[in-house]
């Protein structure tokens, strides 16, 4: 049985991955914002163990994390949560700037270093939910393109810096997914959302599990996932 550290398991691909590690008797440890969130992720996962860290305030994860009892090892560390806002680089204040990369590139990188030691311990895992924006930039997606383009070249980084110590890396950039954000993505395009175009959490779920699941000696390093239709 391993050990997993998720954030974003309140819905979408975080959901659905803390889903299938818990059927399998995994032990969780998920991340909230908040205590009240931290309470509802408790309810919607029995047996799941959560720390309250606010991942918009990455400066405060030390702090928040000191103060928590973690686990002693970790075998992979999920970076499932993100946040988008869309919109004209010419029309991004630094408001949205800073909030964008603080959750979805500061934050992950913060984690990680707060919780390596674990990893090394356990020859862990990190997994970085990244996006299809990760490898390419659109119009209207400076921002969110931008700190996933970050995230990938974290991930980079930390897989040549961990080599040695047994640390596994994977990125995987799923294309749109049925979830929250993607509902939130159709409304600042004025596009109606239909789920059933797209990919759905579940399949993602299986795709980082086959990263976690492949035996040691081995590791995927990327993965992109696609709507087939």
């Amino acid at each position: 049985m391993g050990t997993h550290v998720i954030t974003g398991a309140g819905s979408g691909i975080g959901a659905a991955i803390a889903e299938r590690l818990s059927g399998r008797g995994e032990e969780l440890w998920l991340l909230a914002r908040d205590a009240g969130r931290a309470r509802e992720l408790a309810g919607r996962f029995p047996g799941a163990r959560t720390l309250v860290g606010d991942l918009a305030e990455p400066e405060r994860l030390s702090w928040a994390l000191s103060h928590q009892e973690l686990p002693q090892e970790v075998d992979s560390l999920l970076h499932v949560a993100g946040v988008v806002d869309l919109g004209a680089v010419g029309d991004l204040t630094p408001r949205v700037w800073n909030a964008t990369l603080a959750v979805n590139l500061v934050a992950p990188a913060e984690l990680t270093r707060l919780l390596l030691p674990q990893l090394r311990l356990a020859r862990g895992h990190v997994v970085f939910v990244n996006s299809g924006a990760g490898l390419n930039a659109n119009a209207d997606w400076g921002a969110y393109a931008a700190s996933k383009h970050g995230l990938k070249a974290l991930a980079d980084a930390l897989r040549a810096e961990e080599k040695g110590s047994g640390v596994r890396v994977t990125s995987v950039y799923p294309g749109r997914t049925a979830t929250p954000m993607q509902a939130k993505v159709h409304r600042q395009e004025g596009r109606e959302y239909e789920p059933g175009r797209w990919i759905t959490p579940e399949a993602v779920a299986t795709t980082v599990l086959t990263a976690l699941d492949l035996p040691e000696g081995a590791e995927i390093t990327d993965l992109r996932v696609r709507p087939s239709a």
